[in-house]
C-alpha cells in the first residue's frame, strides 16, 4: 500500500467511526427512553423558549417545516406536547410542552452536541478554527455544503454508566437487542 492510500483509507475510517458512534448514540436514546434526537431538540426548547408556532420552532431548531410537522405530530401522539389554535389567528398552531413532555425531558440524557461542545471549547481557538475549516472542506468534498442542517447532533448517553452503555453496544454490534420502538 502506499502511503497515500493509507492516509486516504484512514480519512474515510475516522469519517466512518463519527457516522457509527451518532448512529449508535441515535438507537440507545430511541431504544431506551423512547424519543429521537430531534423529538428531544423540540422538547427542550419549547421548554426553553415556551410555546411556539411551527414557523417559530423550526427556525429556532433549525429544521425544515415538513420535518418538524412530522415531529410535533408523533409527539402529540405521545402527550408530550399540546398543539392549539392561537386565539388571534386561528390559520396559527401554538405548540406547548405538556407535564409529560417536562418528565420526559427529565428522564432523558444531555444532548451528545453538549458533550462534543464542552470538549472543544477545551481547545485553543487555533485548533478549533482548523476543525471548522477541515469539516467545511470535507463536506464540500462530499457535495453537502447546500445540505441545511442545525448545529444538533443526536443524543448520547451522558449520564449512564459506562458498562450499562458498553453492555447495549455490544448488543446493537451482536445484533442481539430488542427491535427499536417505533418513535
Amino acid at each position: 500500500m502506499t502511503k497515500d492510500f493509507d492516509t486516504q483509507g484512514e480519512i474515510v475510517s475516522a469519517l466512518r467511526r463519527i457516522i457509527r458512534a451518532v448512529d449508535r448514540h441515535s438507537k440507545y436514546l430511541a431504544q431506551r427512553y423512547g424519543l429521537t434526537g430531534p423529538q428531544l431538540v423540540v422538547l427542550q426548547f419549547l421548554e426553553l423558549h415556551g410555546p411556539q408556532t411551527t414557523g417559530q420552532l423550526a427556525e429556532g431548531v433549525s429544521l425544515g417545516q415538513a420535518t418538524l410537522s412530522d415531529i410535533l405530530e408523533r409527539l402529540g401522539r405521545k402527550q408530550f406536547i399540546e398543539r392549539r389554535r392561537a386565539t388571534e389567528d386561528k390559520r396559527r398552531v401554538i405548540n406547548e410542552l405538556t407535564a409529560d413532555g417536562r418528565n420526559a425531558i427529565k428522564q432523558a440524557p444531555p444532548l451528545l452536541q453538549e458533550r462534543f461542545t464542552k470538549a472543544l471549547q477545551g481547545l485553543s481557538d487555533w485548533e478549533q478554527t482548523l476543525i471548522l475549516s477541515t469539516l467545511q472542506r470535507v463536506a464540500e468534498m462530499m457535495q453537502a455544503q447546500e445540505i441545511d442542517a442545525s448545529p444538533i447532533l443526536v443524543t448520547g448517553p451522558v449520564g449512564v454508566s459506562a458498562e450499562e452503555t458498553a453492555e447495549f453496544l455490544t448488543e446493537q454490534d451482536a445484533g442481539a437487542a430488542e427491535p427499536l420502538p417505533k418513535v
